[in-house]
């Protein structure tokens, strides 16, 4: 006996077939869903922590900012300090080289010569005064230059003036110190013996100075 098949099976073939491609699809597009999830979570994750670290550098480059503000503020006062110390101990060493200068003046000015003005610049000295004669004038350059504190005396001018009726030679030299700053702190330290300057030729600076 023949049996003939009257059912669509092709029809019922390409249905199952395309059930089979629904299915498979819909498993790809569902994969690449949770692919794409599990990489988006991924990379939240790394820049959440890429994150973290840049508000740790943050944070520490704030705190780093904040010291290097207190050390220039510190360098600042340590150096404003420093200055203040150098400059005390230049005035200190320059009112101790004052008076060695005009001790040392004062131990080396001859009888008959009178200072009228002392004025220092630096490392060099100008003496204005009087003298009762040219012989004064180069006694007192060669005293002078025989002082272990003062050198090279030179004149820059003398001429013959009349100071109270009487005629005189006002006379007008340069000097330099030499190592006077060293001699003084080295003639303060304990022990060191200071001879006092002779008493009248102390006065006949020291009225000349107030004058």
């Amino acid at each position: 006996m023949i049996r003939i098949n009257l059912l669509p099976h092709r029809e019922m073939k390409r249905a199952v077939r395309r059930r089979e491609f629904n299915f498979i699809l819909l498993g790809v597009l569902v994969g690449c869903a949770a692919f794409w999830y599990l990489g988006k979570l991924y990379l939240d994750e790394r820049i959440a922590t890429q994150q973290r670290r840049n508000d740790v550098l943050v944070a520490e480059n704030k705190k780093l900012t904040e010291q290097i503000d207190e050390i220039k503020k510190l360098k600042e006062q340590t150096a404003a300090l420093l200055a203040r110390k150098s400059v005390v101990e230049t005035l200190q060493v320059n009112r101790s080289a004052s008076v060695k200068l005009v001790d040392q003046l004062v131990r080396q000015l001859p009888d008959g010569v009178y200072l009228k003005a002392i004025k220092q610049t630096g490392q060099k000295v100008n003496l204005v005064g009087l003298a009762q004669s040219n012989a004064r004038v180069s006694t007192l350059m060669r005293n002078l230059e025989s002082s272990p504190y003062l050198e090279k005396p030179e004149l820059v001018e003398i001429k013959a003036v009349t100071d109270r009726n009487q005629r005189a030679n006002e006379f007008s030299l340069n000097i330099s110190l030499k190592g006077l700053e060293a001699a003084v702190v080295k003639s303060g330290a304990p022990g060191t013996p200071v001879t006092a300057a002779p008493p009248n030729s102390r006065e006949k600076v020291m009225q000349a100075i107030t004058k």
